[in-house]
């Protein structure tokens, strides 16, 4: 390792842990002593990674409030350095910390805001792939129905959700002081996506949900009939799994249609 490495090497490491590894390298003076200018780098380096928790995290950070949200990032900071070359991707473990650790554990609802904010972002920076028109299915066969496949948007994600989530962040997103966070008996299912640039986000039924996992997950249209015998009867399950299908494709997830 040459004396530049080793620089860099010291210097990350001291960024990352605050130990001693540039103290030997950083001359004080009379004015501003060794760990007085170094403190000026550690310092700056962890408010730059607050700016971009608070960015990626802004209806959470209103929940919290400003003291209780520093907290929280700096907690987050030592908890989970950064390691991502863009800072953009800094924070996709805060759900986690939220769910798991107290004394945020014992609110659920944060756990899942900071859940909701990151796939919002997420679908809006996935990547960017051309949709199917409604056209594309029509020429499907009958007989070819049932081996169908699709193939979906990048940024197309499932979540369940015990809390009203979706309803504080609309609230926060337009300025409005947010309702009271409020959890359901059972979990709501929520589709997000994006179509060019614009974020969007529904909740769908039980049936819609675990249909659009399944074909997510590879199954075909036939699996998708079976499946859905569950909560419709026999009869009308072919038309409640093509009315997914027409809606998925209206919406602009589906990439691709495979028979």
């Amino acid at each position: 390792m040459t004396a530049l490495e080793q620089l860099q090497t010291d210097f990350q490491n001291f960024l990352l842990t605050l130990g001693d590894s540039m103290d030997e390298h950083v001359v004080g003076t009379t004015k501003f002593g060794t760990q007085e200018r170094l403190a000026v780098y550690a310092d700056a380096y962890r408010l730059r990674l607050l700016e971009a928790l608070e960015d990626n995290y802004p209806a959470l950070h209103t929940l919290l409030g400003d003291e209780e949200f520093d907290r929280l990032g700096r907690r987050y900071i030592d908890a989970h350095p950064s390691s991502h070359p863009s800072i953009r991707w800094f924070g996709h473990k805060m759900h986690e910390l939220l769910r798991e650790e107290t004394p945020y554990r014992s609110q659920p609802v944060l756990s899942e805001m900071a859940l909701f904010e990151w796939t919002l972002r997420g679908a809006f920076d996935a990547a960017d792939e051309s949709v199917c028109a409604i056209d594309d299915i029509t020429g499907v066969t009958p007989q070819a129905w049932p081996k169908m496949r699709l193939q979906f948007h990048p940024s197309v994600t499932r979540l369940n959700l015990v809390w009203n989530v979706p309803a504080l962040w609309k609230k926060i997103d337009q300025d409005k002081a947010p309702d009271k966070p409020k959890a359901e008996e059972y979990p709501a299912s929520w589709v997000i996506w994006r179509q060019e640039l614009q974020q969007f986000y529904r909740s769908v039924a039980t049936d819609e949900g675990w249909a659009l996992d399944a074909m997510i997950d590879g199954q075909n249209f036939g699996d998708i009939c079976g499946g859905l015998c569950e909560w419709i009867d026999e009869q009308n399950v072919a038309v409640r799994a093509a009315g997914f299908l027409k809606q998925w494709i209206n919406d602009g997830m589906v990439t691709s249609i495979n028979v």
